[in-house]
């Protein structure tokens, strides 16, 4: 299917590893151009320079997103180089493990600045370009603010904000012809979750009851089923989707995981 995503800039944060990437290069293959925002390392620049020796119009750009003028900086340097903002995926955070017995306000607040400001910043400062676009905004959350999880407060309260964010934001950019969607997540195997699975004495063993809980086909959601779906509410396919919360999470949440362990 053509998404018609051609020629469209489309602004990814956390864009070079993981889901982040997976969006990147869906949006690529797609036609669009990506500009990959990222913290600084050797993974973003090697992602754009891939996709630019086949070709692929892309940028890259290096910033510390829990700083405003960073978030300030990575909409003026992609619309210096195209004149233009079609889409934002909003996508990067860490589960940091800020919890309730074992935190403190400090570490709760600096959770917060890195997993929540940069979503409404970057939404802030792209607005103007997004109005002329009738773009449109991907949040990427997780069930983590749906099922809690324990020992996460500050990230919870972060993705628990992002979905009601992209609510707010649809109702107030309906006038724009802008959309507004948001992501659900659950078990996504990215490169930070094997680092995560492989604190365990016996990995395999850990993988195997959490993939357990998953209801369909007992296995992790791929990054790409993720991009698949962030790629679609990008397109004018969903021309007639805002304010919504999708799962891409193998029945996670909503299907009783009872049931699967009866099916044969």
């Amino acid at each position: 299917m053509d998404l018609h995503l051609k020629d469209k800039v489309i602004i990814v944060t956390g864009g070079a590893k993981g889901i982040g990437e997976a969006i990147v290069k869906g949006a690529a293959d797609e036609g669009a151009i990506p500009v990959i925002v990222n913290r600084p390392g050797k993974e973003g620049g090697a992602l754009a320079s891939d996709l630019q020796s086949k070709g692929i119009d892309a940028l890259y750009l290096e910033a510390e997103l829990s700083k405003v003028e960073d978030c300030e900086m990575v909409i003026c340097e992609t619309v210096k180089k195209y004149d233009r903002i079609d889409a934002l995926v909003n996508n990067a955070g860490k589960n940091d493990g800020i919890g309730l017995e074992d935190g403190n306000p400090e570490a709760f607040m600096a959770s917060l600045k890195n997993n929540l400001l940069h979503y409404y910043v970057l939404a802030q400062q792209a607005l103007p370009w997004l109005k002329k676009a009738k773009g449109n905004i991907v949040n990427i959350s997780s069930k983590t603010a749906i099922t809690g999880q324990g020992g996460t407060s500050a990230y919870t309260a972060a993705k628990g904000a992002q979905l009601s964010l992209t609510r707010e934001w649809a109702v107030e950019l309906l006038d724009y012809g802008i959309r507004v969607n948001a992501i659900i997540p659950a078990e996504v195997w990215t490169p930070l979750y094997e680092s995560w699975i492989n604190t365990f004495p016996d990995p395999e063993a850990k993988l195997k009851t959490i993939t357990d809980l998953i209801p369909l086909e007992k296995r992790m959601t791929t990054s790409e089923e993720i991009a698949n779906m962030a790629l679609f509410l990008l397109s004018d396919r969903a021309s007639h989707i805002t304010g919504q919360h999708l799962f891409v999470d193998g029945g996670y949440v909503h299907v009783d995981r009872v049931v699967g362990t009866l099916k044969k």
